[in-house]
Parts: C-alpha cells; structure tokens; sequence
C-alpha cells in the first residue's frame, strides 16, 4: 500500500484503530442483501468490512490521489463501486441506484414517485468534521434517504443531535425531525491518524419510514429558524422578531396552546414545535 499524506482540506482521519470497526458495522445491521453507500472510504479499511457483509457497496471519494489505490484494492470485488465525487454534488439515492442497478431484493416502488424503483440502502461512513451538518441534512432530505445511516462524528456534535428537551439546537431538531439518533460508542482520539484534537463517536440515525411530525418541512424549519435565532432569548420574543409579528400576538398564539411564552427554544420537543407551527397565526 502506497503512503499518501493526509489532506487537511479535507479534513481527512483514517481510523487506525480496527477495534472500531466492528461496532460501527454491528450498529448498521448488515444483511447479505443490504447496499451500502460510503462517504470517504479513504484507504478502505472500513470498506473491506462493509464489502464482507453486503450485496453491494457504493463508496464515494473526493480525493482523487486515493481513487486508483481503491480501484486496485477492490478489483476482484464487482459488487464494490468506487465512485469518484463529492457527496454533496451528487444525489445519494441516485448514484446508489445507478451503480448497483438496485435489484429486486433491494429495491422497491415508491408511492409518489412515478411509480419508479427507488433503492433501499443504507449508509455507513466516517464523516469528515468540517462538513458533518451538511451531509447529514443532505442525507436525510433525499428522496428517499437511507434506512439507516451510521456515521462517525464529533464526540460534542454526536451529544447535541441526540440531546432532549433543555438541551436541545436547531441540530437536534433537524435530525431528529426526520430520524432517531443513538449514541452506539465513543472512539477516542488517538484511534485516528493523524490524530485529531476531539475525541468521536459512532452515531446511528433510524430514518422514520413515516414522518413523526405532522407539518411538512419548509413550514416546520421557518418557524423553528425564528425560535432560535437569538440565543438564550425567551420564546416570545425570538418568534416576534423571526416571524415579523406582534409580541402581542405571538403571547396569544403561545398562550392558546399552553406553551408559557418566556420558555425558550431548546426546552421545547418535537411534538411541542409541531403544535406551535400547527396553531401558527397568518401573516400580517
């Protein structure tokens, strides 16, 4: 194996620790008929398991230095596909399908979508740090999303997506509005080279097969935007100022559902944010 130097561009810590591997594949719950999309599969480490256990194996790789190296390790495996990309310029469901011809054993018609095959997969990576938000909301907003993703993240970024009412972020909202999130184990920091200065974690999101909140996304993420948007600001006055309305009618809004207007926005749950955009008055 060839020694190629780490870009820090792109945020790159391979894990050299292998112990970490197998709860991290044990979390994804591989089946022989399972596909797999990986994100950064770097030098393969975790795409040798993953190809071990899997029907078939989408990895996507920004960094071209690497994509020969790949190529030649997984040669005698077709069901492995190298694809050579960045995740957040492609379409994940799409490359999935195009690589994989998504058989029947892993494929299935979706109400909705013309009636076309759409693959069921699911995705295991390590996530590089700089752009852990934007994956994951690009994984979770596409159509359709993984079943599962089990991702290696942030230690810190892993506790807030799984936090609880109190504690939680707009991150926290915007993952669990569409999965459940599970902390599986921390990895620390010296399990990576070159070695970060935080430790991580496997996380594993459950996508909901049915959406746990009755407001489509673009009215839900508006109003919860608005009440976060001041930090530690009372949720009267985040919502006046994100929505452009009253205070007045803001406290009537509020008041009306139960929900005590000086609350603020990381005690509220998602069954409380569904009933304040469900109750939300019209614009003015």
């Amino acid at each position: 194996m060839s020694r190629i130097r780490t870009k820090k561009s792109l945020a790159q810590n391979f894990l050299a620790d292998r112990r970490y591997l197998a709860p991290m594949v044990a979390a994804a719950e591989l089946g022989p008929d399972d596909i797999v999309l990986e994100i950064g599969p770097g030098r393969g480490v975790l795409t040798r398991e993953l190809a071990a256990r899997a029907a078939a194996v989408v990895a996507v790789e920004l960094d071209d230095r690497l994509i020969d190296e790949l190529h030649q390790t997984f040669a005698g495996q077709p069901h492995v596909h190298i694809i050579h990309g960045d995740i957040l310029e492609l379409d994940p469901a799409a490359i999935v399908f195009a690589a994989t011809k998504a058989t029947p054993a892993a494929a299935a018609t979706r109400a909705g979508v013309a009636d076309r095959p759409l693959p069921i997969y699911k995705v295991v990576a390590n996530l590089p740090y700089y752009i852990t938000s934007a994956v994951l909301r690009h994984l979770l907003e596409a159509a359709p999303p993984p079943v599962r993703a089990v991702v290696m993240v942030q230690w810190e970024v892993a506790q807030r997506i799984c936090a609880t009412p109190g504690a939680m972020s707009l991150l926290a909202i915007s993952v669990q509005y569409y999965a459940t999130p599970q902390l599986v184990q921390r990895v620390p920091a010296a399990a990576f080279s070159p070695r970060p200065k935080v430790d991580s974690a496997i996380l594993r999101l459950d996508v909901h097969e049915q959406p746990v909140v009755a407001v489509g996304a673009e009215r839900f993420f508006d109003v919860v935007r608005a009440g976060f948007s001041q930090k530690r600001k009372q949720l009267l006055n985040c919502l006046a100022a994100g929505l452009h309305l009253p205070k007045d009618t803001v406290r009537t809004w509020l008041d009306g559902i139960g929900i005590d207007p000086t609350r603020r926005a990381e005690t509220l749950s998602l069954d409380e944010w569904e009933r304040v955009c469900l109750a939300r008055p019209p614009a003015q």
